[in-house]
């Protein structure tokens, strides 16, 4: 699989890909956990079917200490035991918030109401920043088709 676009070196796509860069970096300097934040653009990612970023997200979130079992079991955590009640709720709104054209009416108040039992307001926003920026991500890649499999932990700094 090649690339239809070199999206690091087009001068428009480049220049976009580091404003959705700054804003994802916003999030590290939030309370969000650094493992959710993994797992959410990860679980986005698989949903979306972009491997440049399940490989990615894979490879840091290994990189960073993540098992490899529940990396495995993002894709069935609502079938896993090895994710918390707070995961489980940053992961069900993930879901919603990525396939929002397959439910009517957006996120269903019950997964927002579940992700704000276990997460303060500034870690809310973090969480719906991850999500936002990751499907942007997600759908460059995709469009563009980038492949996964030769990305390198830190590659994008």
């Amino acid at each position: 699989m090649s690339a239809r676009l070199d999206i690091h070196s087009h001068p428009v796509v480049a220049k976009a890909l580091k404003h959705l860069a700054a804003a994802g970096m916003a999030v590290t300097e939030t309370a969000l956990p650094p493992a959710t934040r993994e797992l959410v653009l990860l679980r986005c990612s698989q949903i979306n079917g972009c491997g440049m970023c399940v490989d990615m997200h894979t490879k840091e979130a290994t990189k960073a200490g993540e098992s490899a079992v529940r990396l495995h079991l993002v894709a069935t955590w609502r079938d896993s035991t090895v994710f918390t009640e707070a995961e489980r709720a940053a992961l069900a709104l993930a879901e919603e918030g990525t396939r929002i054209a397959d439910a009517a009416g957006g996120v269903p108040d019950e997964v927002w109401a579940n992700a704000e039992k276990h997460y303060d307001e500034e870690q809310l926003g973090a969480l719906l920043t991850v999500i936002t920026v990751i499907n942007a991500f997600n759908r460059l890649n995709v469009i563009t088709q980038q492949a996964g499999g030769e990305y390198q932990p830190g590659q994008f700094g």
